[in-house]
């Protein structure tokens, strides 16, 4: 009889020892893939990039680089992706596209354009009446900002002064090498101009031309979307998000070592332009309830612009992501 105690006393123990182990066994990371842009609305993800490399994020991540928004577009759709930073004109196109498949969880980068200029002449837009301006981001977001901001200031932007668009990487050259001596481009290409030409200047920072117009409304140039069907849990949207904003803010507020990882996972060309880049790039992640409110205005304006440039139509609420 009592060895018969000591034996399921002795089980007992077992059972617990092998419950116990059971329970501070580490749970398997969620697996999650996500895209980022090169540029910009890329930048902000170097530092979780690097944590992932590492095996010290809380998610199991993959990461894809792409190197234009037309890039990425397709394997969102496909579902190749769960999450990818996208400029936020495109993710609108792609919830409209996909039939509501496309939500948006965050705002990561406000305005990155700005005026350039080889001269003194330009000191506000009404300024630009009359001359020629290189730009960039025909039929996109950079083409609607610029155009409202002119018509905003009293300018017709077909008839008071000559825009000539052309791809971001030749004019960048051009300004650089003083082929050209005024354009509209966008972080990174506008630093590494600045860099190069030291006498080319910032003439108009077009976030606060925007700001001085728009009637309260944000401007917002890129995002965060996840996929519904990606089937991610509120907890794991919840999980990427307070990281992503750890990533923020590390590249943020440590310029020197982040553009470190920004050149290393090829955000941008170099170290040194992406130091140069941060503080101009605006960073930000505005999540929850603050999404809508702060990019509705914008939308607005993109869909009285071209009603094509979002997918032909507003996003209803189910498109932001408010948890």
């Amino acid at each position: 009889m009592r060895g018969k105690r000591i034996f399921a006393l002795l089980l007992s123990l077992v059972l617990v020892f092998s419950l116990a182990a059971c329970s501070e066994a580490p749970q398997p990371k969620a697996k999650v893939k996500v895209g980022v842009l090169k540029g910009p609305t890329g930048i902000g993800a170097a530092y979780l990039m690097e944590q992932a490399s590492k095996g010290s994020s809380a998610l199991d991540y993959t990461f894809t680089s792409y190197a234009a928004p037309t890039d990425i577009t397709g394997p969102i759709v496909s579902g190749e992706l769960d999450i990818a930073a996208v400029p936020t004109n495109v993710a609108a196109s792609l919830y409209n596209k996909t039939n509501g498949n496309v939500r948006v969880i965050a705002l990561n980068t406000l305005g990155v354009l700005y005026i350039l200029e080889n001269g003194v002449g330009v000191k506000s837009v009404s300024d630009l009446k009359g001359k020629t301006l290189y730009a960039t981001g025909q039929g996109s977001n950079p083409e609607y900002v610029l155009n409202y901001i002119l018509k905003q200031n009293g300018l017709d932007p077909k008839t008071d002064l000559k825009i000539v668009y052309m791809d971001s990487a030749e004019l960048a050259t051009r300004m650089a090498a003083g082929t050209v001596s005024l354009c509209m481009l966008p972080v990174p290409n506008a630093t590494t101009v600045l860099m190069k030409n030291t006498g080319v200047r910032k003439a108009l920072d077009l976030t606060e031309e925007w700001n001085k117009v728009s009637k309260g409304s944000t401007l917002t140039m890129g995002c965060i979307v996840v996929r519904k069907n990606a089937n991610l849990s509120d907890a794991v949207i919840a999980s990427f998000l307070k990281e992503y904003q750890s990533s923020i803010d590390y590249v943020n507020n440590n310029i020197k070592d982040a553009s470190q990882l920004v050149a290393k996972y090829q955000i941008t060309g170099s170290a040194e332009i992406a130091a140069a880049a941060i503080p101009d790039s605006k960073l930000v992640c505005i999540t929850g309830s603050k999404i809508k409110s702060s990019i509705d205005g914008y939308y607005k304006v993109l869909f009285d612009a071209d009603p094509s440039s979002i997918g032909g139509r507003m996003p209803n609420d189910d498109f932001y992501y408010a948890k």
